[in-house]
């Protein structure tokens, strides 16, 4: 990630900036750009080791795998005109009142399915 020699190169305030735009806190005194180097340098390690453990963001388990694929297969698929409503509500065409909220809830859930086959795709890999 970062080097030594990159930070050291740094004043105190770019230093300061870093950790700010990454949300490090300095793990001394502020007053020292030693304190903000040792946090930059050694986070990517502490995050890897903390995702390791199972601390803050984890993979679900297989319980958890197996309820998104479920999830996935009781949506099923649209058939032909719903799949044609869908399409025609992407090129921005909309339905009467009150219509249009039954159109809505179709694209709505039509996208929701297809953000969980992507959930699914990225967490099997």
């Amino acid at each position: 990630m970062f080097t030594r020699s990159e930070l050291e190169v740094k004043t105190i305030q770019e230093l300061s900036q870093l950790c700010q735009r990454y949300g490090i806190k300095p793990s001394g005194s502020r007053a020292y750009n030693t304190s903000y180097i040792t946090s930059l340098m050694a986070f990517p390690i502490i995050a890897l080791s903390q995702f390791k453990q199972g601390r803050g963001l984890r993979s679900p388990d297989f319980a958890d795998f197996q309820a998104i694929g479920r999830m996935i297969e009781v949506m099923e698929t649209p058939t032909d005109e719903q799949a044609a409503l869908i399409k025609i509500t992407l090129e921005g065409r909309r339905m009467a009142y009150p219509d249009r909220f039954d159109q809505e809830r179709l694209l709505n859930l039509h996208e929701a399915k297809m953000l969980l086959e992507r959930v699914f795709a990225l967490l099997s890999q």
